[in-house]
């Protein structure tokens, strides 16, 4: 039996079978486990992560099927570029922008998880929105920030969510700011913003990759008061 057992688990088969049942059921923590699993067996596995990507079950896309697009971009592989031009050539994001916004830089920038560039262009991209004015001055008031359409805040937002596994994005920041009753002082150290009364100095005492505090990006200039941040938190978005 114990000899049975070991064989069996040295089984390609039974580990491709095993690891294609954890991501189709398993929890959300156990299929981004897998994702790289499956994409080191070779075809056979990227052939798993690729239906699984092709049959995705919803119009937006969770934290999974970003990491198996990120993954698979990764991949040298002919059939996996092809795939990819044909069903995914601008992301696993949709992109809805009442403005007609082009975000395909964004989601490039995000995807490859270069979140310091991301960073950059999300504020970019805002100040596109409010218009003209904001985008000369290249940074929002707090007044302007409502005029943003929801489902240009909501894209934006997606895209952060679904390429950092649920770690950065604004409805992110939001649950954090609510947990700690919208207090600013419990706020800032925890999302990396401030330490004590030091403040993280930009750019580089900020961390651009996923060993940063839940929350931290993206960022929002609190140079003129939080009042602009508090918009985006309080924006009409978080309430559809």
């Amino acid at each position: 039996m114990k000899e049975s057992q070991a064989n069996s688990t040295q089984d390609p088969s039974f580990n491709i079978s095993e690891l294609e049942s954890q991501l189709e059921s398993g929890s959300p923590k156990k299929q981004l486990q897998v994702i790289p699993n499956l994409a080191e067996i070779g075809d056979e596995g990227l052939e798993i992560l690729m239906g699984f990507l092709q049959n995705k079950k919803s119009y937006l896309p969770t934290i999974v099927e970003g990491k198996i697009y990120q993954v698979l971009r990764q991949v040298n592989s002919s059939q996996v570029d092809e795939f990819i031009r044909k069903y995914f050539p601008l992301g696993v994001v949709p992109i809805d922008s009442v403005s007609n916004i082009d975000y395909s830089h964004l989601q490039i920038k995000l995807a490859h998880q270069d979140f310091l560039e991301a960073d950059k262009l999300t504020m970019q991209k805002l100040c596109e929105l409010a218009g003209e004015a904001a985008t000369q001055r290249k940074w929002l008031y707090f007044s302007e920030v409502d005029s943003i359409p929801i489902p240009d805040i909501q894209t934006i937002n997606t895209m952060w969510l679904v390429y950092s596994e649920g770690k950065f994005g604004y409805s992110i920041q939001r649950e954090i700011w609510l947990g700690v009753g919208k207090n600013w002082d419990k706020l800032l150290p925890k999302i990396g913003w401030k330490n004590g009364n030091t403040w993280t100095r930009y750019p580089n005492e900020f961390t651009w990759n996923l060993t940063a505090p839940q929350g931290h990006l993206p960022l929002s200039n609190l140079l003129r008061g939080v009042r602009m941040f508090a918009s985006i938190l309080s924006h009409p978005a978080w309430y559809k």
